[in-house]
């Protein structure tokens, strides 16, 4: 790897999108992988990715934009995936090169459905990557507020401590700070549980519950987030930190939360199906309510708040009178 590492960041979506912003603002150029050869020459034309964070201007010379993602991984250094995790197996098995000698970042915030792993662990599992070798790009950060450029913080989790800070600096500018940490299983299952929070939240709102009940969910989640993660990957860590609280906040509370807005929907009345087609982007806690569901028969941890979302969102239980018993369950 030479002194200057290239990054390549894989998807075409809002995050990846606001990550390639980021990493404009700190090296000469990256590769760009996106399926969408539409997408590709609208950005070569127009400067800016016509579907996600439009507002966003690109310099082109600093883009190596490709439909192959075998020429963005060779490209790297630095690889960051940053698509939904229900895709992730699907764009792996187009991989001919070696991801050997490649440092792996996620910037995922989901389960690998074909395996029921966060994306670490999948690396690690199916392609023999090493921890030192993979890292976790987490929040509290919405890609919308990258866009703006509004002060936002990452925390940049990876086992080897030198290749979180190279990260680290190539993601910062005047509007993102970033932090690291070597929690990078604990961090990546709080990337994944928030989101069920957030469709919680969601589903309370859309029920009409108000910000009392909001308040009191979210201190109840931070709770039993920290039950489920110990009970999978026990060390030390501080849950209120803002990779795991922070994160669960601003995915529970904010107008940009996919999650939270697909909850409301189900709230209201939506069924699953009809509120996936009203929605144009993934929200990654459909599929981790049912991962973690099921993870946690293993584990038997106490999680009222999971065990509501699934048997709305994969027992077709009627969301009023599920939340009514949960209400009864938290304190």
């Amino acid at each position: 790897m030479s002194d200057t590492p290239k990054f390549a960041v894989i998807g075409g979506g809002s995050w990846a999108t606001a990550i390639a912003k980021m990493l404009c603002s700190n090296v000469p150029q990256i590769a760009w992988y996106m399926r969408n050869d539409d997408a590709i020459e609208h950005i070569k034309l127009q400067k800016h990715n016509p579907n996600y964070l439009s507002s966003v201007e690109f310099d082109t010379n600093k883009l190596l934009l490709t439909s192959d993602i075998n020429e963005a991984v060779e490209y790297a250094d630095y690889v960051i995936f940053a698509i939904p995790s229900a895709f992730l197996s699907a764009e792996l098995e187009k991989l001919t090169v070696s991801l050997d000698d490649k440092v792996i970042f996620s910037a995922i915030k989901g389960i690998v459905p074909e395996t029921s792993l966060i994306v670490g662990e999948h690396f690690h599992d199916k392609y023999d990557i090493a921890y030192d070798n993979i890292g976790v790009i987490t929040g509290p950060c919405h890609a919308e507020e990258v866009a703006l450029e509004r002060l936002s913080y990452l925390t940049i989790a990876c086992g080897n401590e030198k290749k979180a800070k190279v990260m680290g600096k190539n993601l910062n500018s005047h509007y993102i700070k970033t932090k690291t940490s070597d929690d990078i299983v604990g961090t990546e299952y709080a990337a994944m549980l928030k989101n069920i929070y957030a469709i919680a939240a969601g589903i309370a709102h859309g029920l009409g519950y108000g910000d009392n009940f909001q308040a009191l969910l979210m201190s109840n989640a931070i709770r039993e987030m920290k039950k489920f993660i110990r009970k999978v990957h026990k060390m030390k860590r501080n849950i209120n930190d803002s990779a795991y609280l922070g994160d669960l906040l601003v995915t529970g509370y904010s107008v940009f939360s996919r999650n939270r807005m697909f909850g409301n929907m189900i709230g209201k009345g939506y069924t699953v199906k009809s509120a996936m087609m009203e929605m144009s982007m993934v929200a990654e806690g459909y599929y981790a309510a049912k991962s973690a569901y099921k993870l946690n028969r293993e584990y038997e941890a106490k999680t009222p708040i999971i065990d509501a979302v699934y048997a709305i969102l994969y027992e077709g239980k009627d969301a009023k009178s599920v939340f009514t018993k949960l209400t009864e369950k938290l304190n």
